[in-house]
């Protein structure tokens, strides 16, 4: 397992058949208001927030912090109100007029050197606006750029040096090709997965690990550490088992 890096925990809710999202890949709205509370909790215990370009496509905006008692929980803790919260893409192809770059929260990039020249050409060309309403472009507070020879995301190098910049825990919260990545390269402490009562099908419907996957000698070992039934739902959380466990 890496060392030096952030301990990661995934935070996805899924249907009864395995799929964080519908065919199209509209936005996941199935989970109840107890999960909801489940992922704040999940979010409030953490530095920073990590989901790839597709699931703020499908949203258009991130989860905040909104619980009184958890703010002031992080507050205690000499925390700021909300984590930071980073996209993690390689072409940056992201609106920069969505809902997120609204949000009273932190937001930080992690992306490739031509992600980070795409991004900040969306900005060049972003519409001008008039002068009484004019706003300020959206940002990213760091712009990170790690890159493996191939031209793709080094995400090692990437939790590597959030680590150095004081990030101890983080929560990934998708997408199933995030996961997959992470978990390919023993990224992953613990999965916290909701289990909703309902059954979406479709063969290209996303699921937790997207991918190639894996062959089941070389799959991912999972140790249960808890379940849960809340009314309808059931909240399983796991824990990574390393190869000397």
């Amino acid at each position: 397992m890496l060392q030096h890096r952030p301990h990661t925990t995934v935070v996805l809710a899924m249907s009864a058949d395995g799929k964080i999202a519908d065919f199209r890949r509209s936005p996941a709205r199935f989970g109840s208001k107890v999960d909801k509370a489940h992922l704040e909790k999940q979010i409030a215990a953490s530095d920073a927030v990590l989901f790839g370009a597709g699931t703020l496509w499908a949203y258009g905006t991130t989860l905040t912090i909104s619980d009184p008692t958890l703010v002031q929980l992080r507050a205690q803790e000499g925390k700021p109100p909300q984590p930071v919260y980073i996209v993690t893409t390689h072409s940056a192809n992201l609106n920069p007029e969505i809902k997120f770059f609204k949000q009273p929260v932190r937001r930080w990039l992690i992306t490739t050197t031509a992600g980070e020249l795409s991004w900040k050409g969306r900005l060049r060309t972003l519409p001008s606006i008039g002068t009484k309403a004019q706003e300020s472009p959206p940002e990213f507070e760091q712009i990170l750029v790690f890159e493996t020879p191939t031209r793709e995301i080094d995400i090692c190098a990437a939790l590597k040096h959030l680590a150095t910049l004081h990030i101890t825990r983080l929560a990934v919260l998708g997408g199933g090709e995030l996961v997959a990545s992470l978990l390919g390269l023993d990224l992953i402490d613990e999965l916290w997965l909701t289990i909703c009562p309902l059954i979406l099908g479709g063969n290209t419907a996303p699921t937790p690990v997207d991918g190639k996957g894996f062959l089941p000698d070389l799959a991912p070992k999972l140790q249960l550490l808890e379940v849960h039934a809340v009314e309808q739902e059931v909240f399983l959380h796991y824990r990574l088992q390393q190869p000397a466990d």
